[in-house]
This record gives C-alpha cells, structure tokens and sequence, in this order.
C-alpha cells in the first residue's frame, strides 16, 4: 500500500486517466477539480504533484473542521484501541448512548421533546424516511416541495429535488409532488422587487394549500431548504419561513426542514432554522454530523414517532465510527463556541466579497450567513432583467472556477446552469488563511476581467450599428 501512496511516478494526469479506466462516466468532481489528492490537512489539500490548495469545497460542507482534524483523528485512534465493535445495526453502545444524548439535549426545546432515528449513512436516506413516516402520520400522500431545492438523488429524494437534468430518462418517480417558487433576494420568480416578493410568496404558498380548486390535494409534508446549497446559496427570508410553519401549523402539514448542508455551525447557528424560531416537526441531518465519515439522523418531534419496529431500516445505521468522530466535532464546536466565531468571520468575509462588487461588476450579487456563501455571476454588459438583475453567465462562472483552481482555490459551482460559485470553506479556517482566499479569488478575477470587459466593447460597438 504505502508504495502505491508514494508512486511519484504518477502525476495527476496519469492518475485521472485510469480513474477514467477503472470507474463510470457518472463521476463528477474530477471534470471540474482535475487533480488526485495525496494528502490534506485543515484548509489545504496537496495533490501527487505537490500543489498545494486552499479547500473551500470541505467535502461539499461534510469537514465541518477540514481535514484530519486532530480530535477527529484522536477518536478514531481511541475507538480502535478499546475495540468497541464498527458495526452494531441499531444496537445501541456506551459511544452511541454518548452521541445520542448530545443530540437529544441539542435539539431539545421548551416546549417540544424530538427523538432520534439512524437511518442509512446518507442524508437521501434520511430524507426518505421523513417522506414515508409523514405519509403514515398524516395518512396522506403529497409533498410540497420548492424550486431550486436538492434533497438527495434516490427515488423519493430525488422526486421532491428542483433539478431537472437526474430526472432525466428516470420514469415512475413518486408521484404527488408538487413544486412552488422558492423566494430569491436576486432573481424573484414573479419579476418584482425584493420587499414585494416576499408578500407575494407569502401569499401564493397560502393561497396554493388553501384554494379548494388549487387542482393540488392537501400534502403529507412540507419540505425545504432554510439555505438552498445546490441551489445556489439561496437563504430564504425570515419573515417567509415563519409564515410557511404557521400556515402549515395551521392546515395540520407537517414541516420538514433539510438541514443536511446548513446543519452544525456552518450558517453561524447550530441550525439554520434557528434563525426564524421555528419548530420544524422533522429535521433531516447529515454530513458534518459524521465528522467527516457517513452518518445521517433524523429528529423527530415525539409525537410524530409512529413508526413499528423495522418499519424504516439500514444495514449501516450503525456506524460507531461515524459516531466517534462525529461526537468528537460536536464537542468541538460546542467547546471552542464555533458558531459565534463563524458567524463573526463569515460576516467580515461577506463585506470583503462585496467589496470586490465595485471592482467586479461580473458578481452580480453575494449572499448567504455565516461561512456557507454564494456569489452569482452575471453579464452586466446585457441589459438588466424585470426584476433589476443581470443575466447570469454560467460560461463566465465555469471560467473563473477554472481560473480559481489554477491558483490553488477549491470551489464548487451551485445553482441554476451553474452560474453561483460556492464557497464552503471549514469552519476553523483562519482569517489568514481566508485572505488568501481573497487573494488567489481576486487573481481569479482578474484573468477574466479582460475578456468580459472585451465581450462589453463589442457589445456596445454591434448596439450602435
């Protein structure tokens, strides 16, 4: 083993090429971030070829404290030594009796009491069981789920999930789903100003579940993003989630909030849903859960616990390794209060994004809370739209996430044609490090500044032929 990891006569190419041979076209990653990793540690990544980069991707959110953290690796060493069993189904042990209390007590409220369900080590797991256990509390059969929303990629999942293209050639996905708008601070689906979209979101979600000639019968469940990550960095408003859980409340919907990629300080709260005060009735949880290795639980408020013995299994519900590392990152967070330290550099970060706005008129618009950011792209050469904003540019976008890698900056790209730039770095980078995000970021820019600014010239010089 220790001569394959150490083969320097493989370079990234040569390693991409037989990732190629040996694996299906369905891989995505390695299209976008061409290199094989040899090793990483907190922000950085080293690949085979010894460059270096800063990781603002965090296994799309799941290194909550990037990687090989020492107290993740300290619990996986001492899990090792007292061999206490890696595969226990659900049966319970002095770790997992450890990791369950804290996630009881965390979401624990005043006035409502949640239970912990373990399902299979992915967050579309747990999704699916939200959906079948809503559908046998309510004895319904819709879901109400949004646009621009990602929930996972098995069936019911992928049903309830905005994104058209994995649906494509897929036939009999669940049935009785129905898609409303989610609110955009940027590109409102109605083409109205900010503070009226809102109202009118408001306003067509309740209409929707009240019109008795809607054409839509009375749904099971609620599902949604607080922060659409896939989306796009997307938050939704205050003021419209808290109309969304009275409205539910009110016609007996139950309220399923996804919290798999804003869960666990990443937003500057241990939820995001925190921010509204609400009380969703689910709560579906996932990758920094885990501390890096798969894990996903879901919190159901007590009342709804309706299930029979089996009734929603998995083989690996179990994963005491996952437990060890992911108790080790919850306390973690909870000692060292990381989520009043994201919250305090995410909103220093945010205001030096938005002060690159001036410089680069191409970001038409950064967004987000806490250390889960956005930043969209647009064509400010090309008239604005309806509703103020600037055509995306989803080229533009793929170009600078090119750019970014060639120096040594991880990101992803989100929403819709790929046009927002994600940045999800860990939660413990330092402000020195996020400096050299900025700056490797600003390089980034500036190679396509050129070109944009050349596409504007002859824009304008064809307007005036």
């Amino acid at each position: 083993m220790d001569t394959i990891l150490l083969d320097e006569s493989r370079d990234n190419e040569c390693y991409l090429n037989r990732q190629e041979q040996f694996e299906s076209k369905v891989r995505s990653y390695p299209r976008k971030l061409p290199f094989a990793i040899q090793s990483a540690k907190g922000a950085w990544i080293t690949d085979v070829e010894g460059n270096k980069y800063i990781d603002c991707l965090s296994g799309a959110g799941t290194l909550a404290l990037g990687h090989n953290h020492p107290v993740v690796i300290e619990s996986i060493k001492d899990l090792l030594d007292i061999n206490l069993p890696l595969h226990t189904l659900d049966i319970t042990t002095p770790l997992k009796d450890k990791f369950s209390e804290f996630m009881y007590k965390l979401l624990a409220t005043n006035s409502d009491k949640y239970c912990l369900q373990f399902c299979g080590p992915t967050g579309a797991d747990a999704v699916e069981a939200a959906i079948k256990l809503a559908k046998q509390v309510t004895g319904r059969s819709g879901v109400v789920s949004f646009s621009g929303g990602y929930h996972g990629m098995t069936h019911g999942a992928l049903a309830v999930t905005g994104n058209l293209a994995p649906k494509q050639g897929i036939e009999g996905l669940m049935s009785s789903v129905q898609f409303l708008p989610y609110p955009n601070m940027y590109r409102c689906a109605f083409g109205l100003p900010f503070e009226q979209s809102i109202h009118a979101h408001m306003s067509y979600f309740e209409n929707f579940l009240k019109d008795v000639e809607s054409g839509a019968v009375k749904p099971a469940a609620v599902i949604l993003e607080v922060i659409q990550g896939e989306g796009g960095v997307n938050p939704a408003p205050i003021e419209w989630l808290k109309h969304v859980r009275r409205v539910t409340k009110e016609l007996d919907i139950m309220l399923i909030i996804d919290e798999v990629q804003t869960g666990f300080c990443r937003t500057g709260r241990w939820f995001a849903y925190q921010y509204a005060d609400i009380d969703p009735d689910m709560i579906v949880m996932s990758k920094a859960i885990g501390g890096g290795l798969p894990l996903a639980v879901l919190g159901i408020k007590r009342q709804y616990d309706v299930w029979q013995a089996g009734n929603h299994s998995g083989t690996f519900r179990g994963n005491q390794l996952a437990m060890a590392t992911g108790l080790a990152t919850l306390n973690y967070l909870k000692d060292n209060n990381v989520a009043d330290y994201v919250l305090e550099i995410g909103t220093w970060f945010m205001a030096q994004l938005k002060l690159r706005q001036q410089r680069y008129p191409k970001m038409g618009q950064v967004r987000g809370r806490g250390l889960m950011i956005g930043i969209e792209i647009v064509n400010p050469s090309l008239p604005k739209q309806n509703d103020g904003s600037y055509p995306a540019d989803s080229d533009m976008a793929a170009k600078i996430q090119q750019s970014c890698f060639k120096h040594g900056l991880v990101i992803e790209k989100g929403g819709r044609g790929g046009t927002v730039l994600r940045l999800l770095p860990p939660l413990n980078i330092t402000k020195d490090e996020l400096q050299q995000v900025l700056q490797r970021l600003d390089m980034a820019l500036e190679d396509n500044q050129l070109s944009c600014q050349r596409f504007s010239m002859i824009h304008t010089f064809i307007k005036k032929l």
